[in-house]
């Protein structure tokens, strides 16, 4: 039998005396820690695990796009939105069973699809661009308002002059030139801002054709 001194035993029935004050919530916090390491190594695993399956589906519907098979990418599409909206794949497969659909002349399921992963895509620049791909098709459908509302919100740096130079063609074709001007020189002066070493001779024939498009509509630069 173990015998403690004086200082010893006066130290033990101190522990037991902070043990029933404190134990409770020591062993609860030491619960609750361990769920919230297995609650979340759980998560990770889910994720991966989600990514994996929806990275699989993505494949399928990218050989149906390369057979230019509309229904079956459609219904690739749909069913990795159903199962997998949470992950990148998601936006990705929306816009390309969209473009797959727009050329099988399916412009409604295209405008569908577009306008999913315009307002739930999970990265911002995939929401930029299928914004701009909805506003082409609302363009080839002479909805001119709708398509200019699509390209309303201030998109991303890389879309910055695709959209202004859509917003001019839209106006364009509305009969809109003074504003069409307008939309061309933003578009212009946001692409020559960029022009810094080899970005400026990779921009020149865009370039070119921003000119052209701006003189078109009665504007000089």
């Amino acid at each position: 039998m173990a015998v403690y001194d004086l200082e010893e035993q006066e130290q033990i029935d101190e522990l037991k005396t902070w043990w029933k004050q404190y134990g409770n919530l020591v062993t609860a916090f030491v619960v609750a820690v361990a769920l919230s390491v297995v609650g979340w190594q759980s998560w990770n695993w889910w994720q991966r695990s989600q990514a994996a399956q929806a990275a699989a589906a993505y494949g399928t519907l990218q050989q149906a796009a390369a057979a230019h098979d509309a229904r079956r990418a459609r219904e690739a599409a749909s069913e990795l939105i159903d199962k997998f909206s949470g992950t990148s794949y998601a936006g990705l497969a929306a816009l390309l069973s969209a473009k797959v659909q727009f050329e099988a002349g399916d412009l409604k399921t295209a405008k569908l699809q577009y306008g999913w992963a315009a307002e739930h895509a999970r990265d911002p620049e995939q929401r930029d661009l299928a914004r701009l791909r909805l506003a082409a098709v609302l363009l080839d459908e002479k909805a001119y308002d709708e398509a200019l509302k699509q390209l309303a919100a201030e998109p991303s740096a890389p879309f910055a002059v695709l959209y202004g130079e859509q917003r001019g063609d839209i106006l364009v074709a509305q009969g809109k030139m003074s504003e069409a001007k307008a939309a061309y020189e933003a578009a212009l002066a946001k692409l020559k801002a960029s022009d810094t070493g080899t970005a400026e001779s990779r921009n020149a024939p865009y370039r070119e054709v921003l000119q052209i498009k701006l003189e078109s509509s009665g504007g000089k630069s």
